[in-house]
């Protein structure tokens, strides 16, 4: 396979891991033992926020009278959106009953969490779009209790525009909580009474942790780490349009990778020329966490084929891919491992992202291999069910016993021996293994 690396990252998504865990455990042990007033002190300690943790209605009404009818309306057009695209993606579940044999029926039912908790970043970026991703898809799967919160500001709480959205979207309990602190809340059904059953939404590397040690305890929407684009670029590509969703991806912090992958060294060249130059036009913080992460996390590969570009793209199974190449149905029908797939350069990650409809929570750190991104499907529970006339346990019975006791599970064997015994007491039956 002819793979070339033109720029290779000199660190990976795994970097400085071992010091977060530690911290995270420490932190949710503490939140976890000292109850709500615990909670209260780290809030007080990284936010430096003494006001209430429970969002009132009048606080919402407030920061409703803040945002500007233009932003309501574009974060209406956003929210109709992603609503309508959680619905079609809950309409293509379905229920179902099926008889496997005469008499036997086995069904599937489609149940929905009880409580959910959506985290919402609120640090450096107000995620106006994280809001709308998370509570709206919950709401729409049929959650009965979701619970949102962001990280408050030093001054006023929630930043006004998320405390709108989180309102708009239909969150039934909002929180001035962030970081461990506002994960754990949410576990432990502290603030509100509702454990949460499943974590959703992304955040900084404190809370993907926290997330991934509270999982197995509540659900969780997917292992995370630092957001990441792949684009698939051919020589025909606008290299402008490519070097500008990377740095896209690059401004999200200084451990975000962005990846190029080609089969046009002239293309990769002009990308590699021109990102820099994009990077410096950008406002000072973000230039900062856009050069760290191109420095640091960025590569650029050259291939082949078209075939070589996809065993790449799904070795890396990257949580953005953009493919701005030709034939996009080939490549639609080809790659497999992504969290989301943007086809040709008429939509990109920022379109996503924001707007355009399907969910932008997605998975990273090659966990795409094995999951999709957020859907109505994660807060749904298939659970499945099964009924049987006497009849039809006659077959299933025997088999049962027969199979357990070779299994060396006689106390299974017996369930199966005891409805014999019972529905059919004058026949014989053979109940032992051969």
């Amino acid at each position: 396979m002819a793979v070339k690396y033109l720029k290779k990252a000199e660190k990976t998504a795994a970097t400085g891991e071992d010091d977060v865990r530690a911290i995270v455990a420490d932190m949710l042990k503490d939140i976890e033992q000292g109850g709500e007033e615990t909670c209260i002190a780290y809030t007080r300690k990284f936010d430096n926020w003494h006001g209430d943790i429970v969002v009132s209605q009048e606080d919402i009404d407030a920061a409703a009278a803040k945002v500007p009818e233009q932003l309501k309306k574009d974060i209406q057009f956003a929210y109709e959106r992603v609503r309508d695209f959680a619905q079609a993606q809950l309409d293509s579940l379905s229920e179902f009953e099926t008889e496997l044999s005469p008499g036997l029926f086995a069904g599937q039912r489609l149940i929905p969490m009880q409580a959910a908790g959506c985290y919402v970043p609120g640090g450096r970026y107000s995620h106006i779009a994280s809001a709308i991703m998370s509570v709206t898809t919950a709401k729409v799967a049929g959650v009965d209790h979701v619970i949102a919160c962001s990280p408050p500001g030093r001054e006023g709480g929630i930043h006004p525009a998320i405390l709108y959205t989180l309102s708009l979207c239909g969150a039934d309990t909002i929180l001035n909580l962030g970081g461990v602190q506002g994960i754990a809340a949410m576990a432990f059904g502290q603030f509100t009474g509702h454990p949460a059953d499943i974590l959703v939404g992304p955040g900084n590397q404190f809370v993907a942790e926290a997330k991934r040690q509270l999982y197995g305890r509540v659900g969780i929407d997917m292992f995370a780490g630092p957001s990441e684009v792949m684009v698939i670029a051919d020589a025909n590509a606008d290299p402008e349009l490519v070097a500008v969703d990377l740095v896209g991806q690059a401004e999200h912090g200084p451990n975000s990778p962005a990846w190029l992958l080609t089969d046009s060294e002239d293309l990769a060249e002009k990308v590699i020329k021109r990102l820099p130059e994009l990077i410096a036009e950008l406002p000072e913080l973000n230039s900062q966490s856009a050069e760290a992460a191109w420095r640091d996390y960025g590569e650029v590969i050259l291939v082949d084929t078209k075939e070589e570009a996809v065993k790449v793209s799904d070795e890396y199974a990257s949580e953005h891919l953009e493919v701005h190449a030709e034939d996009l149905d080939w490549w639609l029908q080809n790659l497999r491992n992504y969290g989301s797939l943007f086809l040709g350069e008429e939509t990109n990650v920022a379109f996503g992202d924001k707007t355009s409809g399907p969910n932008h929570i997605l998975p990273t750190k090659g966990a795409a291999k094995y999951t999709g991104g957020l859907s109505a499907g994660k807060f749904i529970k298939v659970v499945t069910y099964q009924r049987s006339t006497k009849e039809a346990s006659k077959d299933v019975a025997q088999v049962t016993a027969r199979i357990s006791r070779l299994e060396g599970m006689e106390a299974h064997a017996k369930t199966g021996d005891a409805r014999l015994a019972k529905y059919f007491p004058d026949e014989q039956f053979n109940l032992q293994p051969e």
